[in-house]
């Protein structure tokens, strides 16, 4: 084991811990915000105390996302200079937009909707959630169109061994970055719904065993349950279609990564699809592909020979075990949750006749969506293994490999020991972040302290506040 090999371990360890929190943030601010814009809309107090509960929940995943991606910048200096000296000047725009508009504006008004519930108008307070919801959606626009542009490299020239950009709204609608920004942002709704339906799962089974169930206190988590289980269905039908065009870019410009995750060896006319081993699919790769079951998917054999040819000799194959089951992983735990949502819209159906309240939720399935609560982080995670690893050993597909990205003055020991300090930092990151959140579920939503009407004051009252005033002038 080098140098490399550590750098590597670290950026995966960071960047995966950091993408625990991503998806999350993005899909729970949009439902925090729905909760909010029900409760302007109907006055109904439940609407408020549901946006406080998971708003709560939906800072401390900001705050922690917030911290664990400062450091992804930081390894790009240490361990990765040569990487970050030729794509630093492609990089430099949409990185900077990110941070510059999508990030200032979401944790602007982020502040302003924390501190804002008592003192700006109910229409200002409810913009600001919107508009923080908004950043953080432009925020993760700019980094994928910048990782994407690693996979599908546009609007750039090679001047003395650097990439410089020649055109920045090619890099910005990069046909990757059109097709992988709608996957990745359904998929953190799978997510966030994934989570909602787990704590009001826990929540209605608890009131169950302490008998305060039926239409009292169940009926508050009854109503989120619902819309988490249609969030979740309809970002799952988005993601399985923006994953059919994934599929299909990814026959033109990664064939190595497509050929990877399927296991396909040599070029196949009519490719099968594999769901496990043993069992195939005919032809159903080429029709995932092309949307031709007839078209010549190539493999990575002879990939391998086309592109020792191409770039020189070198191992041109990504780790196979590691892309084949990680695309398995992704599809079977995806769409197990998308599953279990579908299920749950049709148990929660409402009866013809019946009135307009959510049916009774069985123990059975509040348990199955409490269990549940890894499966869609697990599938999400998996996705962006494939993706990345996939790339390898390119960290700039076609351009620049990962062998010639690290930090040439960068020692083992040096990185090993940014390694361990790393790890550690983040296992106690995750212990906080776990003990905050399972308190914060457990307590459940506070009640609301009703707000008394104001009446206008009387003669009496006026003329006693005209006879304070200069007293409370000094």
């Amino acid at each position: 084991m080098d140098a490399l090999d550590l750098a590597r371990w670290q950026f995966g360890v960071t960047t995966v811990y950091h993408f625990l929190f991503v998806p999350l943030t993005i899909g729970l601010g949009v439902f925090v915000a729905g909760l909010q814009t029900a409760w302007h809309r109907t006055g109904k107090e439940h609407y408020l105390r549901l946006t406080k509960f998971f708003g709560k929940l939906f800072l401390i995943n900001f705050a922690m996302g917030v911290v664990t991606g400062i450091v992804q910048e930081f390894q790009f200096g240490m361990n990765w200079s040569e990487y970050s000296i030729f794509v630093g000047d492609v990089f430099g725009a949409p990185l900077a937009l990110e941070a510059l508009l999508a990030f200032f504006l979401e944790s602007t008004f982020i502040g302003l909707w924390i501190f804002g519930w008592d003192r700006l108008p109910k229409r200002v307070h409810l913009a600001t959630i919107w508009a923080a919801v908004i950043g953080s959606n432009l925020s993760a626009y700019f980094i994928l169109a910048a990782n994407a542009w690693m996979k599908h490299p546009v609007g750039y020239e090679v001047v003395d061994g650097k990439a410089r950009m020649t055109d920045l709204w090619a890099v910005l609608t990069n046909s990757t970055a059109l097709a992988q920004v709608p996957h990745v942002i359904a998929g953190a709704f799978v997510v966030a719904g994934g989570f909602v339906l787990a704590v009001c799962g826990y929540h209605l089974l608890r009131e169950r065993r302490a008998g305060t169930g039926g239409t009292g206190g169940a009926s508050i988590w009854r109503t989120p349950m619902r819309a988490a289980l249609l969030m979740t269905a309809l970002a799952g039908a988005l993601v399985a279609g923006s994953g059919d065009t994934s599929a299909r870019l990814l026959y033109e410009q990664q064939p190595m990564k497509l050929a990877a995750a399927e296991g396909l060896r040599h070029d196949t006319a009519g490719a099968p699809f594999s769901p496990v081993p043993g069992l195939e699919v005919p032809q159903l790769l080429s029709l995932l592909s092309t949307h031709d079951p007839n078209s010549v998917v190539q493999g990575t054999e002879d990939l391998q020979a086309r592109y020792e040819e191409r770039f020189g000799p070198g191992d041109y194959r990504p780790n196979l075990p590691v892309v084949f089951w990680s695309f398995r992983v992704m599809i079977v735990f995806g769409l197990s949750t998308v599953g279990l949502s579908v299920l749950g819209l049709w148990l929660t159906r409402r009866r013809r006749g019946a009135p307009r309240t959510p049916r009774e939720v069985p123990a059975w399935f509040a348990r199955a969506c409490v269990l549940a609560l890894p499966l869609p982080t697990i599938a999400i995670i998996s996705g962006w293994l494939l993706s990345e690893i996939g790339r390898q050993p390119w960290t700039v597909q076609g351009e620049l490999l990962t062998a010639a990205s690290v930090s040439p003055g960068v020692s083992l020991a040096e990185v090993a020991v940014s390694l361990a300090v790393f790890t550690a930092l983040y296992g106690a990151l995750a212990l906080a972040e776990a003990v905050l959140l399972v308190r914060h579920v457990k307590a459940g939503p506070e009640p609301v302290a009703p707000v008394a009407p104001r009446t206008p004051p009387s003669r009496d009252d006026e003329s006693a506040d005209a006879r304070l005033q200069p007293t409370l002038m000094y």
